[in-house]
């Protein structure tokens, strides 16, 4: 797919991680060997950092600026492409599908990962990737939508696939 490149913010749809923000490290088209089908590697986050104020202790502060990331293959059907980027230097050569055949290599790419992401979050660049998505969206007419609204957009089988806005998904459906 020509809109997933490398550092896309992308959200997974489906799954254990659905409604979390992942970076594509590495698009892979025409898929591979172990994965018949096009997909990702990609590198998210699985714990948001919390909200920090000045009142906190440094200490505090440096605990709730915590992120816990994952590294994951992604089938492209289970990923929707957003409009943002983010550029995350040295990762493409650290993750590879080498990195999942052993434990050990997959538990240091993911504090790589960690330590680049948090690096990011601490100098307040690109802070949309680092809040989490609210669960709900509410119309104009106060009505909610729930996870089933955006599968629903994501719904690649009738061959059409959308870039959009999450933020504004309540004004898409009204």
């Amino acid at each position: 797919m020509k809109f997933l490149k490398v550092g896309r913010v992308a959200i997974i749809t489906r799954g254990r991680y659905a409604g979390k923000k992942v970076v594509i490290i590495q698009p892979l088209d025409s898929g591979s060997k172990s994965h018949s089908f096009p997909h990702a590697l990609v590198a998210g986050i699985e714990r948001y950092p919390s909200q920090i104020t000045r009142r906190m202790s440094k200490a505090r502060q440096a605990k709730r600026s915590k992120v816990k990331p994952f590294i994951k293959i992604v089938n492209y059907n289970h990923l929707m492409p957003t409009r943002y980027t983010l550029e995350l230097e040295g990762l493409k050569n650290v993750i590879t599908n080498d990195t999942f055949k052993e434990p050990s290599q997959r538990e240091e790419a993911k504090k790589t990962v960690k330590k680049s992401l948090e690096e990011r979050y601490t100098t307040g660049k690109n802070r949309w990737f680092f809040t989490p998505l609210s669960k709900s969206f509410t119309t104009s007419s106060g009505t909610g939508l729930g996870w089933g609204v955006i599968q629903a957009f994501t719904d690649r089988s009738q061959g059409f696939s959308l870039l959009l806005r999450v933020s504004s998904m309540a004004e898409l459906v009204t």
